[in-house]
Order: C-alpha cells, then structure tokens, then sequence
C-alpha cells in the first residue's frame, strides 16, 4: 500500500474516532439528563453497541458513500484524503464550540467539493446526491413528527399513572439507548468503510466495491473507542440545553431516533444522528408543551446543518491542491 492511502486510512480511522465522539451525545445525552443511567455506564454500552451494529447491519450506506455519489472512475487519492481531512476539521471546529454538527453532511459536502475541484460538476452522480441528500434533509423532519406522535400516544397510554411509572421509563432506556447505538454504529461507521473501500480501489488492491473484514472491523473499533471517550459539550447541549428531560422524553426519543437511523442503514440512505436526534428530542417536548422548548438553541442546530456541507465543501475544493502535490 503506498505512502498516500496510508494517510487516507489514518485520517479516515480519525474522522471515525471524532465521529463517535462527536455522535456520542446523540446516544447518552437523554439517559443521562433524565437521570436513567450514569455516564460512565452508558457510555460503555454505547461504545459496545457502536462496534456490534456495523457487523449486524450490512454494508448499503458504504456502498452509496463509496459509488453512488459519483464513479469511482474519478475519483483520485487526493480526492479522498482531501474530503476526509476536511470533514475532520469541521468536526474539530464543531466540538469546540460545543455545536452538534453532522458528520455526515461534513464527509458528503467534503467529497462533493473535492470532485468537482479534480473532475468537474459533472462527475458527481445527479441520482445519488439527489438519494443522499433526501434522506439527510428528510430525516430530521421524520424525526420531530415521529416523536411528537409516539410522545402523545405514550401520554395517552400512560394517563393517570402513579409517579412509579418513571421507574418502567428508566429501566426501558438501558433498551431503547441499546438499540440507539446499534443503529448509530451501522449508519455512521459504514461512511468510514466506503471511504476506505474506495480508496483501495483507486490502489488497485481490489477489483471491485466490496468491504473488506479488517475494513469493518477497523471502522467499528474506531468508532466504537470515540464514542466511549464521550463529547461533554456536545451531550450538555442535547440534554440540557433544548429543554428539561425527563425519563419519558428519553424513552420515546430514543424509540424514534433509533427506528429512523435504522431504517435509513438497512435502505442505504446515510443520515445525520445529530440532526435525528435532535428533531426527535423537539418533537417530543413539543408534544407536551411547545414553549417547553428552548427554541434558540433549535435555531442553532439549524444554522450548522445548513452550513456544514457548503462549508467542508469549500474546506476540500481548498485542500485537494496541496494534497496534489504531496501525493502526486
């Protein structure tokens, strides 16, 4: 392997690793804010959860990553470093400024970017940008609606409960968080294997799109350590910035994200954690009472969805030239 895709993999396995780091806050920030499951615990299961769910789950976003938004024809060494490397420094940036940003939207904005700088606007698949960016805009919005119909029908099945009642929602999030992971893990550490799966075909290592053993296990180790090193920024904004969290709100969340992440990986469509969960956490305060809602700190999340996949685009049109030269 040469000294180019061994910089590509490096940067990939730490784009993972800043992943689940980053993502992590989608998974633990409801249990801990509603006070079902201490950090320490919930985290260890995410990272556990994280590196099962892309062994369970197959490969489908891979392969859109990998060959749907463009032909692997032209897509060159630089192409790749430059996309991940840029998708790297907006997660950076994002975890700084404690902004639950999308990892997603940074690797797609940053190989889009990176195409059209190398190959021209052309080369970029019109039918698979228009399937990935779909499901990245769709999602949030299936998220706020899924959990402010599964919070009423919960309320409407739990009215005139005693106060235990909260014990059965704390206990079930060891569950719904279980299955939240699982499906973070098979949606977010495949973007990781069909980056590096392409770059071996630009090696010519392997002859045709398929993902390697060694590949996912890398990738589910990688994401698996970020996630159990934990993002606090990122997790105090999920769950405690958008509104108070209690155990229903985690319980129903967690159902809500977890049946649209997972769905998304088994169809090949990769979407954002962040931006489901997000949505999923309004809706479900919106059920009970929309004022409830800090609605500045939804306006927030907006504004870095909406400028992470032109920023890391331009993030990579500016990288690709230097990686030119260093790689050529």
């Amino acid at each position: 392997m040469s000294t180019a895709f061994i910089l590509l993999l490096g940067t990939s396995l730490v784009f993972d690793f800043l992943n689940g780091f980053h993502d992590s806050s989608n998974i633990v920030a409801t249990p801990i804010a509603s006070r079902a499951l201490s950090p320490r615990k919930i985290l260890l299961l995410a990272a556990v959860a994280h590196f099962a769910g892309p062994f369970l789950f197959g490969v489908a976003v891979a392969e859109t990553i990998g060959t749907g938004l463009t032909d692997p024809a032209n897509v060159t060494m630089p192409v790749i470093v430059a996309a991940m490397m840029s998708a790297v420094i907006w997660n950076i940036i994002t975890w700084w400024l404690g902004i639950p940003s999308s990892s997603s939207h940074a690797l797609i904005g940053g190989l889009v970017g990176a195409v059209i700088v190398s190959s021209g606007i052309d080369a970029v698949n019109p039918r698979g940008l228009i399937k990935v960016t779909t499901a990245l805009f769709l999602s949030p919005v299936l998220g706020m609606i899924v959990g402010y119909l599964l919070m009423n029908l919960t309320l409407f099945f739990v009215r005139g409960a005693k106060p235990s009642i909260n014990g059965f929602f704390k206990t079930s999030q060891l569950f719904t968080a279980t299955g939240l992971a699982l499906s973070h893990g098979a949606n977010d550490a495949q973007k990781t294997m069909g980056i590096v799966t392409l770059g071996l075909m630009v090696e010519g290592v392997i002859p045709e799109f398929v993902v390697p053993t060694w590949v996912i296990f890398a990738s589910a180790s990688m994401i698996a350590l970020g996630t159990g090193f934990g993002g606090w920024s990122l997790i105090k904004t999920l769950g405690f910035r958008i509104y108070k969290i209690r155990p229903v709100h985690g319980f129903v969340s967690q159902i809500s994200g977890a049946a649209i992440i997972m769905g998304a990986a088994v169809m090949g469509a990769p979407v954002s954690t962040t931006q489901v969960m997000s949505s999923s956490i309004m809706g479900t305060g919106v059920a009970e009472r929309a004022s409830k809602v800090h609605w500045k700190v939804g306006t927030e999340l907006l504004v870095a969805w909406v400028l992470t996949i032109p920023i890391s685009a331009i993030l990579s049109i500016i990288l690709y030239w230097p990686f030119v030269w260093l790689i050529a």
